[in-house]
């Protein structure tokens, strides 16, 4: 039999002012408090190999948190856990303090990285970590999905125009179908200990923790939190956790609220809403764990991590349309994110419209004049750029650390800063100087494969689409059916962030989802590529494989370039 401990481990994390992570929206910031914030962890042990799964109700890990995590299990137990064998997982709730990068962007509205949430974060998960391994006991894990049926209120995709672009689609969808333009399917692991007694539910579902909106100053698990909370209430000492899936398009909001011009869940209440969708993800996996338990999983555990550089990456013809010499670019974010969602508006479609000139005509500057003053190798680069980008319209050049083509910002920033309040705390970072250090976002990241019994567990760095996750499992399966795997699931927000993963079809739409994803219109593609190495890689004995840095070393921040904010 497996040993298996699960557990469960609040997380003190309110820090009275200080910005939630994910809409990156002005006045999203921590005043109360509506739920707690718990991390639950997964130790799974046999025949001398032991794996952790572990699922926080943040909005990501971020590679510096990953990286303390594991520095502090590894002073409690030396050797036991390394960056293969710990899989960190975020719910993404978009109401939890951040803080907890060490690049500008994504702590731009925090503001800073803060290292009071940094701290009580990485303390949740070791204190969940180091209480699972302290419960092991033998138990049985058997495997069970679900559908939703079509009249369930739980998910919606809430970018039709791109999704329907995409070639597998034998139809289009129309608003009243969105609810079937994602991937309704729970997928669960049910563990129970030697007398039959349910001790753990991890499930994976996709649909945004996004029930509560961008007005929101209460710290919340929004829905996914709540889910866990009503199926631990039906069941004494159980911990159920509700991972996501591919949920990059997918959301619990399909109610157009007049009065805030945004889409919200079913009541104007938002933790009322949250609370619903809670529910109906409790019900179903309360449902899954009811079953006759049949499909046990085989005694075996295997994983394996390697990093990319992902604004670096020729891509497999043959994940590209055929194509050869396809590439990615350093991370490049587009100005259809600033607009945000149907659910989380952001800047006015029209101030979008006055802006894009301005971008078109420094992309006609770069292209033209400043190329002639190049060297060949710098002419190359930005033709790279270019040709990976197109046809986003380059806000900001993370990688290269750029706004509207102007580098390191200097004093030199001509945009208005009603256009979006973010564009006064760029301008006086500029001012600062602390846009001139390091890149603003990562582009080294960790690739994961955790394999138990017959299933695989891909830890992505970033959020996916519905039409992507189904694009990469196929492509997965197809290497790791070699080795027994039957079942390929996703687990997005995984050990780091950079952003999103959207179908090439999906990115030439240029809506929010493709103005996030980073590295181009081949990121897609480029993640299958390297997907495909780590994947072959475990087709070989352990010592046999390349090891986690074989292609290239994570990058390290220096400490004195950390900005904590003003």
């Amino acid at each position: 039999m497996f040993k298996v401990g699960c557990s469960k481990k609040e997380i003190p994390c309110f820090f009275e002012g200080l910005g939630m992570l994910g809409y990156g929206k002005e006045g999203n910031d921590v005043k109360g408090v509506e739920t707690p914030i718990f991390c639950r962890a997964f130790v799974f042990s046999t025949k001398g190999k032991i794996m952790a799964f572990v699922n926080a109700e943040i909005c990501f890990f971020t590679m510096p948190l990953q990286k303390a995590v594991l520095d502090q299990l590894n002073v409690l137990h030396p050797g036991m856990f390394t960056e293969s064998n710990l899989m960190l997982t975020a719910q993404h709730s978009h109401s939890a303090p951040g803080g907890i990068a060490h690049r500008v962007f994504y702590n731009t509205s925090i503001p800073g990285f803060k290292t009071e949430v940094f701290e009580a974060y990485k303390k949740g998960v070791v204190e969940a970590v180091m209480q699972a391994l302290k419960d092991l006991q033998p138990a049985r894990i058997s495997y069970h999905t679900g559908l939703f049926a079509e009249d369930i209120e739980v998910a919606f995709n809430r970018s039709l125009i791109p999704y329907n672009a995409n070639k597998e689609l034998s139809k289009k969808y129309t608003e009243a179908e969105a609810h079937l333009a994602v991937d309704r399917a729970m997928k669960l692991l049910r563990v129970e200990n030697q007398e039959g007694k349910l001790t753990g539910s991890l499930n994976w579902f996709g649909v945004h923790a996004t029930s509560v909106s961008n007005d929101n100053t209460k710290i919340c698990s929004d829905n996914k939190g709540y889910a866990a909370e009503f199926t631990e209430n039906q069941q004494e000492n159980m911990v159920a956790a509700f991972a996501q899936e591919a949920a990059g398009d997918v959301t619990p909001n399909f109610v157009w609220d007049k009065k805030k011009k945004w889409l919200r869940g079913k009541f104007e209440d938002d933790f009322e809403s949250a609370r619903y969708n809670g529910q109906l993800q409790s019900d179903m996996a309360l449902k899954l764990l009811a079953s006759t338990p049949e499909n046990y999983l085989a005694e075996e555990i295997d994983c394996h991590t390697m990093y990319f550089d992902m604004g670096n990456v020729e891509v497999a013809p043959r994940f590209a349309e055929g194509k050869e010499q396809c590439t990615t670019s350093p991370a490049c974010i587009g100005m259809s994110f600033f607009g945000g969602t149907k659910e989380g508006p952001g800047v006015p479609r029209f101030l979008i419209r006055m802006v894009n000139p301005i971008i078109s005509f420094g992309k006609l500057f770069e292209k033209i004049f400043y190329r002639a003053t190049l060297p060949k190798e710098e002419k190359l680069a930005l033709d790279r750029k270019f040709a990976a980008q197109s046809p986003k319209a380059l806000a900001m050049e993370l990688g290269k650390g750029r706004i509207f083509w102007v580098s390191r910002m200097s004093r030199v920033f001509f945009v208005p800063d009603f256009v979006d309040p973010l564009v006064k705390m760029f301008r006086r970072l500029g001012r600062e100087g602390i846009l001139d250090k390091d890149p603003w976002g990562p582009t080294v990241l960790p690739l994961q494969i955790m394999i138990l019994g017959h299933l695989a567990i891909i830890a992505i760095p970033a959020e996916i689409t519905t039409m992507a996750g189904r694009r990469l499992r196929k492509s997965l399966l197809d290497v790791l059916s070699q080795r027994g795997v039957t079942e390929v699931i996703l687990s997005p927000y995984a050990n780091a962030y950079a952003g999103y993963i959207t179908t090439k079809e999906e990115y030439m739409h240029q809506r929010y989802e493709g103005g996030h994803t980073l590295f181009g219109k081949w990121t897609l593609a480029a993640f299958q590529t390297n997907f495909d190495i780590l994947a072959k890689e475990m087709l070989l004995q352990k010592d046999q494989r390349k090891k986690a840095d074989a292609l290239t070393v994570p990058y390290v921040l220096k400490e004195e370039n950390i900005w904590t904010g003003f």
